[in-house]
């Protein structure tokens, strides 16, 4: 089956579609314009749609598949996923980045932790469960990029 993201005018991803393959190699195959322009003439636009592109619901061509929210880009033939966060920014992959670096200690005394980012303040924080407790005992780290270590808070 082939995937097919309609956009808007601003190229935003509004929906994806599954088109039949069979009828995208008789219009002109993958990722051509004439199976684009099939799949226009085969699903009416939604209110804000103007155009369709096919995404790779495995993500061999144009970067990643296609959600709702996601942007193509024309001069790369990409889709680029939302923005997590204000503070971040695309790297050279196209891949959004925090303002500072991931964390590189995934665990703490053999347990995983579970790593957000507080956009506030700028930094990721962790936890950790320890399941043995009842209840459930929670502990809550700070990551310091410049130590690369959890400190507890």
């Amino acid at each position: 089956m082939a995937h097919f993201a309609e956009l808007n005018s601003s190229n935003e991803v509004l929906r994806v579609i599954v088109i039949s393959n069979d009828d995208v190699n008789a219009h002109g195959g993958d990722y051509s314009s004439s199976a684009e322009t099939f799949v226009s003439g085969l699903v009416p636009h939604s209110e804000d749609g103007t155009a369709w592109k096919q995404t790779s619901y495995n993500g061999n061509a144009r970067k990643q598949y296609a959600g709702i929210g996601f942007t193509y880009d024309v001069s790369k033939d990409k889709f680029i996923s939302p923005q997590p966060y204000p503070s971040w920014s695309l790297d050279s992959n196209d891949d959004w980045q925090a303002p500072v670096t991931y964390p590189t200690v995934l665990e703490i005394d053999s347990e995983p932790v579970s790593i957000d980012w507080d956009e506030d303040n700028q930094k990721w924080l962790g936890e950790t469960y320890d399941f043995n407790t009842d209840p459930v005992l929670t502990t809550n780290y700070e990551w310091d990029a410049t130590n690369l270590q959890w400190n507890e808070v």
